[in-house]
């Protein structure tokens, strides 16, 4: 029996999704692509779950798109599927945060996958690239809009315009990667970050991811405003005034996620 291209694990308010493709570099098909989508979309349905790690294989988060089924279109078939953006923007459209727990390689499509997450730990073997130039293609799903944002002009023109890879320890200082861990403990600190997140109130939680990812998309004003909103419409939850009452009553907020 074909295994699920897409593993999922329950970790109290905590889900980790596996891309599990039967090829261990976790080639982005459509078929992973839609799964990863449509395990998310439930996850976003899902009130009990705070926040998500995607992970892969040993051997590769994600080594990059289906070539095959690349090589094989044209412009006007990949125009007209809409191809690399009709199941990718149900990824970046996801509303809770997400963790990518990077290990092997993440090239192309993978690289893309992890900056849609919010949190990149990478282990100390993994590899971040944007090769779609030794292609002959241009990066499809964000690799010459969100690495700039990510790790600047210069190493972005670097990574795209030559093929060339870096490091985790390189992008841990460029700021891709928030955090390099020993490979064997990459799932474990991706599942306890995610975690130490998903103890607070799931509406605060999704209005900061919004608000963060608004910065990328605004002027610095329009952005402030948009903060200042969300932060006085805060004063509506409940957990506000919980949360305010057990800081001032030195005790463990208890939110209900309203």
């Amino acid at each position: 029996m074909k295994r699920a291209p897409v593993l999922i694990e329950k970790h109290g308010n905590v889900t980790l999704l596996r891309l599990a493709s039967e090829n261990p570099l976790n080639p982005l098909t459509d078929e992973l692509v839609d799964a990863l989508g449509d395990a998310l979309g439930r996850i976003d349905a899902d009130d009990a779950v705070h926040a998500t790690v995607i992970t892969g294989s040993e051997k590769a988060f994600a080594a990059g798109a289906d070539i095959v089924a690349m090589s094989a279109l044209d412009y006007a078939e990949a125009f007209r599927r809409d191809y690399v953006g009709r199941n990718w923007d149900r990824i970046r459209a996801h509303r809770k945060p997400l963790i990518a727990a990077v290990q092997g390689y993440a090239l192309g499509g993978g690289c893309e996958l992890a900056m849609m997450c919010d949190i990149v730990i990478a282990a100390d073997d993994a590899t971040f690239g944007q090769p779609e130039v030794k292609l002959g293609i241009v990066p499809g799903a964000g690799g010459t809009q969100r690495l700039p944002r990510a790790a600047g002009k210069s190493l972005a023109m670097q990574m795209c315009l030559s093929g060339a890879s870096i490091s985790a320890q390189q992008a841990l200082a460029c700021g891709l990667a928030s955090r390099v861990v020993a490979r064997e403990r990459l799932v474990a600190e991706a599942l306890d970050m995610a975690g130490s997140i998903a103890r607070h109130s799931l509406p605060v939680l999704m209005a900061i991811k919004e608000a963060v990812g608004r910065s990328f998309e605004s002027s610095l004003s329009d952005g402030l405003l948009f903060e200042r909103r969300l932060f006085q419409a805060g004063f509506a939850l409940r957990d506000q005034k919980e949360g305010m009452a057990a800081f001032l009553q030195k005790r463990t907020p208890e939110f209900l996620n309203k």
